[in-house]
């Protein structure tokens, strides 16, 4: 099996890449996350409009740490002029070494307006996105920052739209396609279409294609590759609470014992350290209302009890934190069918809601600059 991902001048070795996902993959989980194993990390989803218009969240999220390498970004944008330009920023200010696009947005108030998931129905406009951002990118860098796409199967079962447009994206200048393999309608719910990535490494030969969907366990991404022929995998939910799980990744590339859940008394001191990397940017206060949810995922299958699990949720420093952990029993551990359970969101299927006219395939003007809201990524 293939070990190693080339994608332009890069080389990711396992070929495993890191889902954007808004709200964590931030400089803090990125850095936990490569401690276990290399790979692509990449960036919470960045809005390309609010680069330009001078947002500080956008600005801040498109940071990296200096140990972060290569920096992997992820934008998102409708119009091709807007995204040429936050390219040629982004690069010219020595940001980026690989930048990703999203076009499997499902969030119900972008596509109402033509962004995300939507931007693939127009097929022309589609192209032009993406010319525009690989014209700029090859530019700015003479090749050095390759471009990737990352979208959905489609609207929904009716309307599918990854075949042609992993054609696009590949004729466009793309470096590598990525698909999650689910629809727009089902958001996170149901199985993932593993045989739609099969189709698509047929349709774009000369481009390497990403999976995604239900890697739940290392075993899970070897049995894609294998069953599908894509170049590589890309992870979301399962890291969630897990950053070890990229250790698992790579121990299964390179033919070693995978190792197994760690204890809950290693889960503590790794869930500790996650605090105070959030912490470095965003202050303590900041980091412990954002620690929430993440301990709610790092204790997921450890028999802790409700009320520890409560008293966890509510914590407001690093000293009600450190002394939450201490309390725990640390003997406790969980088992691999247990941790390999889906985990965070699980919402769908749901209607698709696009403008009226949206369908016209011949049509190439951009949606209206409210599809650029700031959103959560596909």
């Amino acid at each position: 099996m293939q070990r190693s991902l080339t994608i332009g001048p890069l080389t990711v070795d396992p070929p495993v890449v890191l889902a954007p996902m808004a709200g964590v993959t931030n400089s803090a989980f990125r850095r936990l996350c490569r401690r276990y194993g290399a790979g692509l990390y990449v960036s919470e989803m960045v809005n390309a409009r609010g680069l330009l218009e001078g947002g500080e969240k956008s600005w801040q999220l498109a940071s990296f740490a200096p140990d972060e390498s290569p920096r992997s970004l992820q934008l998102y944008g409708t119009d091709p002029v807007v995204v040429a330009e936050a390219v040629r920023r982004l690069i010219g200010e020595g940001r980026v070494d690989h930048l990703d696009f999203n076009f499997g947005c499902p969030a119900p108030k972008v596509m109402r307006h033509g962004g995300g998931a939507a931007v693939p129905t127009r097929p022309r406009l589609l192209a032009a996105i993406v010319a525009a951002a690989v014209d700029a990118a090859d530019a700015a860098s003479g090749g050095r920052v390759p471009v990737t796409v990352k979208m959905r199967m489609g609207l929904d079962d009716e309307r599918l739209t990854y075949l042609e447009a992993g054609r696009i994206a590949a004729d466009s200048g793309a470096k590598a396609v990525a698909l999650h393999s689910r629809t727009a309608a089902q958001r996170y719910s149901g199985r993932a279409h593993w045989d739609a990535i099969t189709a698509l490494v047929e349709a774009v030969p000369d481009v390497p294609v990403l999976g995604n969907g239900d890697i739940w366990t290392a075993q899970d991404a070897v049995l894609m590759m294998e069953q599908t022929g894509c170049a590589g995998v890309v992870v979301g939910r399962a890291c969630l609470g897990r950053p070890w799980f990229f250790g698992q990744l790579a121990d299964v590339f390179a033919d070693r014992p995978v190792r197994p859940e760690p204890p809950l008394g290693e889960v503590a001191v790794i869930a500790a350290e996650h605090a105070r990397l959030l912490a470095e940017s965003v202050g303590e206060r900041r980091a412990m209302l954002m620690m929430r949810k993440h301990l709610g995922w790092y204790l997921t299958g450890y028999a802790v009890g409700s009320v520890a699990r409560r008293q966890l949720t509510l914590v407001a420093s690093f000293a009600e934190l450190d002394d939450q952990l201490a309390a725990l029993d640390h003997s406790l551990t969980v088992d691999a069918v247990t941790a390999a359970r889906p985990r965070g969101t699980q919402t769908g299927p749901h209607s698709v809601i696009i403008p009226d006219g949206w369908l016209d395939a011949e049509a190439t003007a951009p949606p209206d600059a409210l599809a650029d809201a700031s959103v959560s990524g596909g």
